[in-house]
């Protein structure tokens, strides 16, 4: 384990040091159009500008956008460009079309119940219901200032043109969103460059987002707790610390920088506007290293490493390769999500990153609860009852989690499935948030059971008490190979009498006591025996057997 560990500190080691040497990227809450294309959507040309949730701020008749506490979308240098090729006649508009998620029934139409379109059709304006080439849109029953629709036109020759700079107040709590759409078929090749800003009263986090600020400022805080009191007792026994322990520490420490990484990122996002994106990559780093090294101790333990065996023997290499692949895993799902996003809805891309997660995920669950049943038979073959008793509630904890995430994995998808426009986006934070806590607790749990104390070492591998993997495997050989023959029970009380003299030459006083408690557990077991053929010495050249006197 310790190797491991250390294994764990170089790979985080190296990729910090490829973050220094990676150039910085910068994003925002200020969305950014680089040249990006429109799209074909029916019959109207589409690009999506952006879709965050806002709180609403004090409507105001001197509304300026350099308030603090006002929420707004400001427009800034927003051109459109189109090929040299298309531009000896006058375009028709294209719009910008600002609406809240309850208004989308409001943007586009059809004549007769006919398909919907966006853009105004024939039919539709022989009606009188628009004007040709227009964008369809219906006043909000809400607000009848919205959506709000406003564009411009290119004349004959111009290459370009630019929307005026425009910032709209936010007076209701919603997820707004913002598309920019043309109906002109010559302008297919059009490209649209500029920003938009959006912010909320508090900052310029997204609202989905401002939550998890405050959230993960208090998980550091939650953290640092629990480091507190876990390296008070390391302090404190620090000559009975366990290679797990140790573990433990590099985990908690690995959460304190997660944790802290979080909030800096996200009260940096909040108060400029501009995402710090190395923060965002280092702390998205230190999670995937801590979810790797807790899922790797927590397999570890489960086999029995420093309990039942000394070593994970053959299992070392496909434990750090399983390790290292869902590492891999995990931080290309952490950067797809975090690093430049600012949108409050996920794409379909998502998708690709986290079904490796998910599989990996089910193979270390898969993995640690047939090891456990393993170590299970072990403890419970060799009567080892205070090992036993901690890995019973070690087993119990890790099932409540995975019943927990079960259960939390089917209110996710059934609150996703019934939330496909993002209109409960003041409750998404819920959904991160939940497994960060139940990680914690379970972390909580692990520390309370393997804190350091002053009989640390009664859980520890200990050759001299009979914990040796080999001895363990030889008393297996032995049990099956060798029929039990009588034996009187003075002679079984006189080798019981044996074994605890060697053991006080061997062994602390308190192991005496449980190995006492041990053999008078084996005297009661063995009433009824009658004969034995003893045991191997130096891996079976030396028989001793026993037989019945009176036989």
């Amino acid at each position: 384990m310790a190797d491991l560990c250390a294994k764990s500190r170089l790979s985080m080691l190296l990729h910090l040091l490829l973050l220094c040497l990676t150039p910085s990227l910068v994003q925002a809450s200020v969305h950014e159009y680089r040249g990006e294309r429109f799209m074909s959507k029916g019959n109207a040309f589409v690009f999506h500008g952006g879709s965050e949730g806002i709180y609403s701020s004090s409507p105001s008749d001197n509304f300026t956008s350099d308030s603090d506490s006002v929420s707004f979308i400001r427009f800034e240098k927003i051109t459109f460009r189109r090929p040299e090729e298309v531009s000896n006649r006058s375009s028709l508009p294209i719009h910008a079309v600002v609406f809240e998620v309850e208004d989308r029934e409001n943007i586009g139409g059809s004549a007769y119940g006919g398909q919907r379109a966006v853009c105004c059709t024939s039919d539709l304006a022989k009606l009188g219901v628009c004007s040709h080439g227009e964008i369809i849109h219906h006043p909000s029953a809400k607000d009848l200032g919205w959506p709000q629709v406003f564009g411009v036109s290119l004349n004959e020759n111009d290459l370009s043109g630019t929307l005026p700079t425009r910032s709209i107040q936010i007076t209701r709590t919603g997820m707004y969103n913002l598309y920019f759409i043309h109906c002109d078929a010559d302008l297919k090749d059009l490209v649209v460059e500029g920003k938009t800003i959006w912010k909320n009263p508090s900052g310029y986090l997204p609202g989905r987002m401002a939550p998890l600020m405050y959230f993960y400022g208090c998980m550091s805080l939650a953290f640092v707790l629990l480091g507190i009191f876990w390296f008070s007792q390391c302090a404190r026994f620090w000559k009975e610390v366990l290679p797990l322990q140790n573990c433990l520490t590099l985990v908690i420490t690995l959460g304190m920088c997660e944790m802290a990484l979080w909030y800096f990122d996200y009260a940096e996002f909040n108060e400029t506007g501009v995402r710090p994106t190395v923060i965002t990559i280092w702390a998205v780093t230190f999670g995937s290293i801590k979810r790797t090294s807790a899922r790797i101790i927590i397999l570890m333990v489960s086999m029995g490493y420093g309990v039942v065996r000394p070593t994970l023997g053959g299992f070392t290499s496909k434990v750090v390769m399983l390790g290292v692949t869902f590492f891999v895993a995990s931080e290309g799902l952490e950067l797809m999500e975090n690093v430049g996003a600012i949108s409050d809805f996920s794409g379909k891309a998502r998708l690709f990153f986290v079904l490796p997660v998910a599989i990996l995920d089910a193979f270390f669950i898969i993995w640690i609860f047939k090891s456990l049943s393993a170590t299970f038979k072990k403890l419970q073959a060799r009567r080892l009852l205070v090992k036993l008793d901690i890995y019973r509630k070690f087993t119990n904890a890790l099932g409540v989690s995975i019943l927990v995430s079960v259960g939390w994995i089917c209110y996710e998808l059934y609150f996703k499935s019934k939330d496909v426009y993002n209109e409960h986006w003041q409750n998404a934070w819920i959904i991160p948030a939940f497994w960060q806590l139940l990680s914690f607790s379970l972390l909580i749990v692990i520390c309370s059971l393997w804190a350091p104390s002053q009989n640390s070492t009664r859980y520890a591998f200990s050759g001299s008490s009979g914990d040796s993997s080999g001895e363990f495997e030889k008393d297996d050989y032995t049990l099956t190979l060798i029929k039990p023959s009588p034996i009187p029970s003075h002679e079984v009380k006189n080798l019981s009498e044996t074994r605890s003299l060697q053991a006080d030459n061997e062994e602390s006083d308190k192991d005496l006591e449980e190995d006492k408690r041990e053999s008078r557990e084996f005297s009661l077991y063995n009433t009824n025996v009658k004969e034995t053929k003893a045991a191997f010495v130096f891996g079976g050249v030396v028989v001793l057997s026993m037989k019945d006197k009176n036989g």
